[in-house]
């Protein structure tokens, strides 16, 4: 199966595969149901903290950072990086072999949680096994983790747990639930090189024997925030057992569709930004560069205007944005991530009141080139191109009764219904204008097209 990138454009869908779900067109019909019982007042509440938080980071990491996408001399140049294992179909016993020699000494959690800080992220979601069945922290219900296996013999996600609960920021888990390219009864897209074909599985072993304990000692043992599945390929009643399985000891946690069947809270279009935010809660998750794990020569990174207008798109239609680093061997996040990171965070300490906490914009379609969030009495217009006559005019009935920039508060000129903006516009990424009105926005119907004469 293959994989094709396309840059992330505002609006524009690109197929990927995060460690591995075929996700754009399933997710998005997905549809997540919330715990049995739950009221929706008791659900609100429950994801409050996640509706308000926006910008999360995603970290995959494992074994695969070794290879870094090459294998035997040869560059998986359009598989991604966490996938070597299955692309070029490397025998468990050579696999295996990589976690002798895995001992990242640069990891430092106190470090990454605060990149992901000063990035303005709120939360943080890390591969604790990937489909190469590399569990990333002290499991004791496999041997082959990275306590047990390797000569670093710490848990760094442990680490990073303390690390998130120090600086305030929530800490969660992704977990492939049926891949497991190690082991011989794991399902769905499965080690035949090693285990033979499908029909000679017996899943429910692998379901029971590890991958449901591993779920079990995750959520016991860390509490997470959020639980983030992928690659769901189960019968319902799996699914419900691993949902079960986390709610019994973090009845808060909020868990991601992928635990498949139409279970959990929220979904998860994949590398691309639906053109119109779903109706239920939802995040986008997509890399900087190309891939989801490290590989030493993906230099194809979006630049730190992309991500930011990527953010105020998402937030603009209601959801949420998990950006992905890919770390390496070393334990270290590649600098060209930490570059637009920080980039980001510098944005967002100026502007990060037109993103947390704010609601889906209530125009259909805005007559400049931006975006627009909200708060109550409050609409935040991201303006990427001026206006060539630089007025503002939205199609409201409110009266507006005061317009500045969001950046250092200066007031605007009002004309009428129309907001003169400044030239240039101060920030060529995204300049915030804070529109202050009475009550909920009256959205204005489409102007009638004018007769158009013979």
């Amino acid at each position: 199966m293959k994989t094709t990138f396309i840059p992330a454009l505002l609006g524009a869908a690109a197929a990927g595969w995060c460690c591995a779900c075929p996700a754009p067109a399933a997710a998005a019909t997905n549809g997540a149901a919330p715990p049995a019982g739950e009221t929706p007042a008791q659900r609100d509440a429950r994801l409050a903290w996640w509706r308000e938080a926006k910008f999360g980071m995603f970290i995959h990491w494992g074994l695969y950072a070794i290879p870094a996408g090459t294998y035997h001399g040869k560059q998986y140049t359009r598989k991604l990086g966490e996938w070597i294992m299955h692309d070029a179909r490397i025998p468990v016993a050579e696999y295996e072999a990589y976690a002798r020699e895995f001992n990242p000494v640069k990891f430092n959690a106190d470090a990454w949680v605060g990149l992901a800080k000063a990035a303005g992220m709120k939360y943080l979601v890390i591969t604790a096994k990937h489909c190469d069945g590399f569990a990333m922290y002290a499991s004791r219900v496999s041997p082959y983790n990275i306590v047990a296996a390797t000569p670093f013999k710490r848990d760094p996600l442990a680490e990073l747990g303390r690390a998130c609960a120090a600086a305030g920021v929530r800490f969660g888990f992704y977990y492939s639930h049926c891949w497991d390219w190690h082991e011989p009864n794991a399902t769905g897209l499965i080690n035949d090189w090693d285990f033979g074909p499908k029909q000679q599985r017996h899943p429910d072993e692998y379901f029971r024997q590890k991958a449901l304990p591993q779920v079990e000692e995750l959520a016991a043992r860390y509490q997470p925030a959020v639980f983030w599945f992928d690659v769901p390929d189960l019968p319902r009643e799996r699914s419900q057992e691993f949902l079960q399985a986390v709610r019994r000891h973090v009845p808060a946690c909020i868990v991601n569709d992928r635990v498949g069947n139409g279970l959990g809270d929220y979904e998860t279009p994949e590398q691309y930004i639906p053109k119109a935010g779903p109706p239920r809660d939802w995040e986008t998750c997509m890399t900087i560069n190309d891939t989801w794990g490290y590989k030493s020569y993906d230099d194809h990174w979006k630049s730190a205007a992309t991500l930011i207008r990527n953010l105020i798109d998402i937030a603009s239609k209601g959801g949420n944005y998990l950006l992905n680093v890919g770390p390496t061997a070393a334990g270290e996040i590649p600098p060209p991530c930490v570059e637009r990171l920080q980039q980001m965070g510098a944005w967002l300490r100026v502007n990060g009141a037109a993103i947390y906490g704010t609601r889906a914009s209530p125009f259909g379609k805005l007559p400049f080139d931006g975006r627009c969030t909200r708060q109550p009495g409050c609409l935040y217009l991201h303006v990427f191109t001026r206006p060539a006559d630089g007025r503002l005019v939205l199609p409201l009935a409110n009266r507006i009764a005061k317009a500045s920039l969001l950046a250092g508060r200066q007031a605007l000129k009002l004309e009428g219904p129309a907001i003169i903006l400044p030239d240039p516009l101060p920030d060529p990424v995204a300049t915030v204008v804070a529109v202050e009105i009475a009550g909920e926005p009256e959205v204005l119907p489409p102007a009638a097209p004018s007769e158009v004469k013979p």
